[in-house]
């Protein structure tokens, strides 16, 4: 995996800026205490792992904010969400992308995500509400990989999938990124605290023209 890029997707952690559809259920103090808890976290937990360079693509581009870690940054830039991943991923011959909302992420998860780029064109990894919590491009990515896609939809990886015909793919696991108050009350009952991933962690299926 030398030379693999793990990128975090990081909005500046600031009162009412975060979380906001969270926020709406918990509070905004909350919210935010919730998000810079999962970011430094996340940042703990990949951010130190030497398989791969990790780096932060941080939204605004030039926040003056209290990140969680000494990780190198870089601008999201302008656009919508597609476009703003696309610019990150396409700076790298190969990478992994991933948002800072997913609690039960952990490093087999990216390291499962690389291996997956040797045999394939593309790894996603679906999330409970029909988007993803995780996208891996190899250097043999679709120009367009994230053209039609309805974000914050049920629709989203479905619609991002259908850019990826004839070309390979590989699924990982489900997981429940945290939205909303149910979502973070879901996380209870199954023991998935924010920062500790469970301990199951191996790619599902792999599939060909979605």
């Amino acid at each position: 995996m030398r030379g693999d890029t793990l990128i975090l997707f990081a909005r500046a952690p600031r009162l009412g800026a975060v979380k906001r559809r969270l926020a709406r259920g918990i509070g905004a103090l909350a919210a935010l205490r919730f998000y810079r808890t999962q970011l430094a976290a996340l940042c703990r937990r990949l951010g130190r792992d030497r398989r791969w360079r990790t780096v932060l693509a941080v939204t605004p581009d030039h926040a003056r904010a209290r990140w969680p870690a000494p990780l190198p940054r870089l601008p999201q830039g302008r656009g919508d969400l597609g476009a703003r991943m696309r610019r990150a991923l396409f700076r790298h011959r190969r990478a992994v992308l991933v948002g800072s909302d997913i609690p039960g992420l952990g490093a087999e998860d990216i390291a499962a995500a690389f291996r997956a780029l040797g045999r394939a064109e593309a790894v996603f990894g679906p999330a409970e509400d029909g988007g993803y919590w995780l996208v891996g491009l190899g250097p043999r990515r679709p120009a367009r990989p994230f053209a039609g896609v309805r974000w914050s939809t049920e629709h989203a990886l479905a619609d991002t999938l259908a850019n990826f015909r004839h070309r390979r793919v590989v699924l990982l696991r489900r997981l429940r990124d945290v939205d909303t108050a149910a979502d973070l009350a879901a996380l209870r009952p199954s023991g998935a605290r924010p920062g500790r991933p469970p301990p199951a962690i191996r790619p599902t299926r792999t599939a060909r023209d979605p």
